[in-house]
């Protein structure tokens, strides 16, 4: 059966929103026989920087000789982005034929992301792979991926996101967020602020939890030449060059190799140049992705605050005569704080709306730029904003688009030449 077929029943899921709580997708688990008992689990949580953290440990991993499947959402183009078995895309006749069998067992009011959360489990079993990295879709504690029995916790950033959901203070969010994390085992944290880091060393130390935080087990030094420096737990690495660009990822490199470092301490066999390897080769789309052209456009998923001030701070290192950029945002979204750090550097806007639900009109976006006194105009589409870049850019010039996964997501199936349905969850 063709996977769009099926697709088609699972957005239809989309109705039910988002239903904060484990018991549905833990029923739809035992009615699949618990394939979620048959690997094992990382968790990997936080506001920004999720799926890179992932995607470096995984490499990692898979350099290492171990069988890694990635879990990660929301996708850009293609939903067999969400699961990566030892980094490729799951096939999508297989992935139509398991998402029917979860289909027919779900309870009717089981979500669409607790769907597609059961499903990465059975897929995950049935590849019989060693180790899934799994990212949670929003929260933690209440989140549909904390019914996998973590051996391992990863805080990634956390900061303000989905506040309706998980609490309107850095405290209350970094509560849920961490929440997650199972007696006993590892957590590996990146630098946290102050109220949050206080509830992730309150809840360790209640949970019987070691815990390593970038900045004072372990740490990264970024280069002059764009490397990256890494003293570690127990190891010094020294010139890693990350496969994912851009300045901010030396923070997601450094937790991934803290990470890999605590799971070698604890048997797991990783040899030396798995580390080097890892980082170098790791690949994820969507974030500092450069497409080459006259003038290249430069995609990137920045969609909150955190996001935005670490994507200014990126483009330090690409030169350019002016910078255009192309952008929309959901309606939900802080424009004001979004586009702060990002309004100094631009010198026209282009304003698109994303082909989603809940879109900001592209009107609405360039009278908040016109109002901050910097020449914008809306183009409707992203393609056509894109076009309408291009059209008044000179040599020399760069094209940022960013301000939505969603907007990223339609570049990329219009460079496919493939049609595109934004999805959230």
């Amino acid at each position: 059966m063709p996977l769009t077929d099926v697709l088609e029943r699972l957005y239809a899921r989309r109705r039910f929103g988002i239903k904060p709580g484990v018991e549905r997708v833990k029923s739809l688990l035992e009615r699949l026989g618990n394939p979620e008992k048959k690997f094992r689990t990382i968790h990997v949580v936080g506001t920004n920087g999720k799926g890179s953290t992932s995607a470096f440990l995984s490499t990692i991993l898979l350099h290492a000789g171990h069988s890694v499947a990635q879990f990660s959402s929301p996708h850009l183009v293609h939903f067999t982005e969400r699961f990566r078995i030892n980094g490729k895309e799951y096939s999508a006749d297989k992935l139509a034929i398991n998402l029917n069998t979860v289909l027919e067992v779900a309870p009717e009011e089981a979500t669409f992301f607790e769907i597609t959360t059961a499903l990465a489990a059975l897929i995950f079993s049935e590849e019989r792979i060693e180790l899934a990295v799994m990212e949670a879709g929003m929260g933690g504690r209440s989140d549909a991926t904390a019914v996998f029995a973590g051996e391992m916790t990863i805080l990634t950033p956390i900061t303000f996101d989905h506040t309706e959901y998980l609490g309107t203070t850095i405290e209350q969010i970094a509560r849920e967020k961490a929440g997650i994390i199972r007696p006993g085992t590892p957590v590996i944290s990146a630098e946290q602020p102050d109220t949050a880091l206080q509830v992730i060393k309150e809840l360790c130390l209640a949970r019987n939890c070691t815990l390593k935080i970038r900045g004072n087990d372990f740490s990264d030094i970024r280069n002059h030449d764009g490397t990256l420096d890494y003293r570690g737990l127990s190891r010094i690495l020294t010139q890693l060059t990350p496969g994912i660009k851009g300045r901010y990822q030396a923070c997601n490199a450094a937790v991934a190799l803290a990470a890999a470092e605590v799971l070698e301490a604890g048997g797991m066999n990783i040899p030396p140049s798995s580390f080097n390897e890892g980082i170098a080769t790791a690949y994820w789309p969507g974030r500092m992705e450069l497409v080459p052209g006259l003038p290249p456009l430069l995609l990137d998923g920045a969609h909150n605050p955190a996001g935005a001030s670490a994507l200014a701070e990126a483009l330090q290192d690409y030169s350019r005569s002016r910078l255009l950029l192309v952008t929309g945002v959901c309606n939900d979204k802080d424009i004001e704080q979004i586009y702060a750090p990002l309004i100094p550097l631009v010198d026209s806007i282009f304003t698109v709306t994303p082909a989603v639900e809940r879109a900001l009109k592209d009107d609405e976006l360039t009278s908040f730029f016109q109002k901050q006194g910097i020449a914008s105009q809306p183009c409707g589409s992203v393609v056509a904003g894109i076009s309408k870049a291009r059209s008044q850019a000179s040599e020399g010039d760069l094209i940022l688009v960013c301000g939505s996964l969603f907007v990223v997501g339609e570049v990329k199936a219009w460079l496919e030449q493939v049609n595109y349905t934004g999805i959230r969850g």
